[in-house]
């Protein structure tokens, strides 16, 4: 495909996306379907347009005066891209499947359109109504973290020290050009192509070998603060696929007792596969669905040295990966959210042995999932009490300390926006 028809097709999907409201994955895999002709490096061209325009899909549409999918392409090329007016007008010839040339007005608003006067929601890319939460959690910092929540994240991978170490790793990767993650004592970051994708990591030996799993830095940061150590008894209670189970369980050095649960099995399905690749040794307790059904934790109740509750929350701290999430996001499903983190916190107090910790987790920008949850998780357990967290000294230096926890943010530590806090159970 020319770039001018990757253009187009990039519009087709933006196109999809609003007027079915239905996440970009599927937008471009049905795209995918009905374009066969496509190869891979179009549809993966095609895909980084598709997530740089929805990352700066305010903005853009400000800049151009109008927020149709094509204005959006167009204004993210400028401010995504740094592409000149020119240069754009020359992708947009009409010809061979290129879309349909600038008009005069599309070029004057490229050429003079600002965001000088842009109010805060525009300016950093964001649904107008969750800027109070975003501004009372990031203060003064809020339109440059909005903005740098609006870049394209790093690849990082950590490494499995069941299995390698960072040095022995990034030497069999050195075609790759990994470099040590600034913070995660474990991370490398691969870096990106032009395009702003990383390379198929999956199909290397060493990832086939369990030698490394692919998990952003702040991800690895907030299982390293969790402080599993080898002979504890430790519950990851929101596994999922396992991520954060594979961190605890190298942390742990496969010593001690790992039990790895989640409220929907269908998120653990990946988990033993990834288990068993990485030499990690984790017990897994999978629920069964429908009402009424048997607590699989039930006999584990006030025996953890240590809770890991990695919430389910809105991901506002992901937005970078996932820029179409923050447009679907709706105040019910902050409101959803916010009561399944009760739950889940309430679980854990139970699991929890007396002199025992819960370390509660997000990957939420918001103190409504945030500070606010610990807070009412102590407020309604008087045998639960909120502690400070033992950092190491460069973390410290970077985070942006809460009421309750820490927070990192892709401007202070140039990772997705992890919250994590520290709650002890009080002796029996």
């Amino acid at each position: 495909m020319t770039p001018g028809a990757r253009l187009s097709a990039a519009i087709e999907v933006l196109a999809d996306i609003a007027e079915r409201r239905r996440p970009v994955a599927d937008a471009l895999k049905d795209w995918g379907l009905a374009h066969r002709f496509a190869g891979s490096g179009d549809r993966a061209t095609i895909a980084t347009l598709v997530y740089d325009a929805l990352r700066r899909r305010a903005s853009a549409a400000w800049i151009m005066g109008e927020d149709s999918p094509r204005a959006v392409l167009i204004g993210s090329l400028r401010l995504q891209r740094g592409l000149a007016a020119q240069t754009i007008a020359d992708l947009f010839t009409g010809e061979r499947f290129a879309p349909a040339p600038l008009t005069e007005a599309e070029r004057h608003r490229l050429e003079t359109g600002t965001l000088a006067e842009a109010p805060v929601h525009v300016a950093g890319d964001v649904p107008e109504w969750i800027v109070p939460s975003l501004a009372a959690a990031l203060g003064d910092d809020l339109l440059p973290e909005l903005r740098a929540l609006a870049r394209r994240a790093p690849l990082d991978i950590r490494v499995n020290t069941l299995k390698a170490n960072r040095d022995t790793t990034r030497e069999a990767l050195a075609h790759l050009d990994a470099e040590p993650t600034p913070l995660a004592p474990d991370g490398l970051r691969v870096p990106l192509g032009e395009d702003g994708r990383g390379p198929a990591l999956h199909v290397e030996p060493e990832f086939l070998d369990g030698w490394f799993e692919i998990q952003d830095e702040g991800s690895q940061l907030a299982a390293r603060l969790s402080g599993a150590r080898p002979g504890m008894t430790v519950i990851d209670l929101c596994a999922g696929g396992g991520g954060k189970t594979l961190a605890l369980a190298a942390l742990m050095r496969n010593e001690g007792r790992l039990i790895a649960t989640d409220g929907d099995p269908r998120r653990l399905a990946p988990i033993h596969e990834r288990l068993r690749r990485a030499g990690a040794t984790a017990e897994i307790r999978t629920p069964r669905g429908g009402k009424g059904r048997p607590d699989v934790m039930a006999d584990l109740d006030g025996t953890a040295d240590l809770v890991l509750v990695d919430a389910p929350c809105t991901g506002a701290g992901t937005w970078r990966r996932n820029p179409d999430a923050k447009w679907r996001l709706r105040t019910g499903s902050l409101a959803t959210r916010v009561a399944e983190q009760e739950a889940v916190l309430d679980r854990a107090a139970r699991l929890v042995r007396p002199g025992g910790r819960i370390v509660y987790v997000t990957c939420s920008l918001l103190p409504e999932e945030n500070d606010a949850a610990v807070a009412g998780l102590a407020a309604r357990r008087d045998d639960v009490a909120l502690r400070p967290l033992d950092l190491p000294p460069d973390l410290a230096e970077r985070v942006r300390r809460t009421a309750h926890g820490i927070q990192m943010s892709p401007e202070r530590t140039g990772t997705d926006g992890f919250y994590v806090a520290l709650l002890e159970r009080g002796p029996g």
